[in-house]
């Protein structure tokens, strides 16, 4: 449970240098399900308000670390939570972020197709993330699980954001392949704490998760299916989720991708938020959000709380 810290800049730069030299296989050196991130273990994961982050925004990053994607959780160890933390601490388009990763696979074929961090607010979770298992996994499906993190977040998970204040927080699932359909039950009480009578279907496991998250998922194009089947990717994940499923070209500006998300559906105006970038960073962030629609500020929050 997180809450009782806050993020230091130069304790990140310390770890940062010990970390940016090094390959994805000595970065995580896990050869299976830590314990510490098994969902098999986990009924609940908290993210709680404290004296020092007293409205707390829970934001849940849950990566594919199949296949071609590995690279993307070594990004965050190397980079990207640095930048993340970085930009939305001084940008503050939400209170006293609370992170927590996950890692994400394929619930037919992986060992550890679901793996799930506390939730944290200083550099606590970068050695959680070092915890995951990189299986490198996945199956000739042409989807992975990412059903699994919005079941986790629909069911598993209380914050005080949205208990306490009526806030949602926020999920994005990352990688390059088409969504599930949905996951069976047999494999939900094998893989989760659950005894679930019947199988989940991803589209209403959705709507369970959007009731206390803003839910986006990034398309990475440059991974390998993505490569090859991106537009029929998108339009997957389009009817899915509307313009809350996006494409990034360029992985490495994945951070500045979530904060920029983040600031526009709290209502900050597209092209604001495009012309806050510059460089390279602009150009892939640009081609992601271009054709958003700006939310009003009050679009994270559907519930009202009477006294």
């Amino acid at each position: 449970m997180g809450g009782t810290s806050r993020w230091v800049a130069d304790d990140w730069d310390k770890y940062a240098t010990t970390t940016r030299t090094k390959t994805t296989d000595k970065i995580f050196t896990s050869r299976k399900m830590h314990a510490d991130l098994d969902p098999k273990t986990i009924n609940i994961r908290e993210s709680r308000d404290s004296d020092i982050n007293p409205e707390s925004t829970p934001i849940i990053t849950a990566v594919d670390v199949t296949g071609s994607m590995g690279m993307i959780a070594t990004y965050f160890v190397q980079h990207g939570l640095g930048n993340f933390f970085t930009e939305i601490l001084n940008r503050k388009p939400i209170t006293d972020p609370h992170l927590m990763v996950m890692g994400i696979g394929d619930v037919n074929y992986d060992d550890a197709p679901l793996q799930v961090s506390q939730f944290e607010c200083d550099l606590t979770i970068a050695d959680q993330l070092e915890k995951i298992y990189v299986e490198h996994g996945g199956g000739n499906n042409n989807s992975e699980s990412y059903d699994l993190a919005a079941y986790f977040a629909a069911y598993h998970t209380s914050i005080d954001s949205f208990e306490k204040r009526g806030k949602k927080g926020y999920l994005f699932t990352i990688g390059d392949e088409m969504p599930p359909s949905g996951t069976s039950k047999i494999l939900l009480e094998q893989f989760t704490v659950d005894t679930p009578q019947t199988d989940a279907d991803f589209k209403t496991t959705l709507e369970a998760a959007e009731k206390m998250y803003n839910v986006y998922h990034i398309i990475i194009a440059e991974g390998n299916y993505a490569k090859t089947y991106l537009d029929k990717v998108k339009a997957a994940w389009t009817e899915l989720l509307g313009q809350n499923a996006v494409v990034l070209k360029d992985y490495t500006t994945l951070s500045e991708l979530m904060v920029s998300l983040i600031e526009i559906n709290e209502g900050r105006a597209v092209d604001d938020v495009i012309g806050s970038w510059s460089g390279t960073t602009a150009i892939a962030i640009s081609s992601a959000v271009k054709d958003l629609t700006t939310k009003p500020t009050s679009s994270s929050t559907d519930v009202i709380l009477f006294d």
